[in-house]
């Protein structure tokens, strides 16, 4: 089952961690991967593959559509007009626990997941054009979680409440 999710990875650095959100997007059933600002291409600029990335994605690259966006901001807007609701995973004031996701929030039923940089996370100009912040809630003396690891936690939560609205 494809989920109406894509996914924008803003700022991503580590290779590695591209390569394991492609691949836990395609165990998700995500139909998209936006690549924007310094995140790398699983290709490099003459179209061979990233060896960093592609170790990690298991050939997940290949399967899950992508493409690089030069500005996330306007990407954003096209995609809000196109219906999404947009949603970042991100601690923030503004931010609420990933698992207290209402269904309702996704009415058109088609989502833009926002990751951002390992260590500064999502842009605060990209925060303020989200309809959803969510965060993952900590219990231990670390403050956040690897961005992939992240990912995977949210993807999985909002196919989850996809699968409950749709009953």
């Amino acid at each position: 089952m494809k989920l109406p999710m894509i996914v924008i990875l803003d700022n991503i650095r580590s290779m590695h961690n591209v390569g394991s959100i492609f691949r836990t997007a395609d165990a998700v059933g995500v139909e998209r991967i936006y690549l924007g600002g310094i995140t790398p291409e699983p290709e490099d600029r003459l179209g061979r593959p990233r060896q960093k990335v592609t170790k990690v994605s298991l050939g997940a690259e290949n399967t899950i559509p992508w493409e690089k966006t030069a500005s996330v901001l306007r990407l954003l807007a096209k995609l809000k007009k196109g219906g999404y609701t947009v949603v970042a995973l991100e601690q923030d004031k503004r931010s609420v626990p990933y698992d207290t996701l209402d269904a309702r929030k996704f009415a058109t039923g088609k989502i833009a997941l926002v990751i951002g940089n390992e260590v500064d996370g999502v842009d605060k100009k990209v925060l303020d054009r989200c309809d959803v912040i969510a965060e993952i809630p900590m219990a231990g003396k670390k403050e956040s979680l690897n961005v992939a690891v992240a990912f995977g936690i949210m993807a999985f939560q909002l196919r989850t409440v996809e699968k409950r609205k749709r009953g």
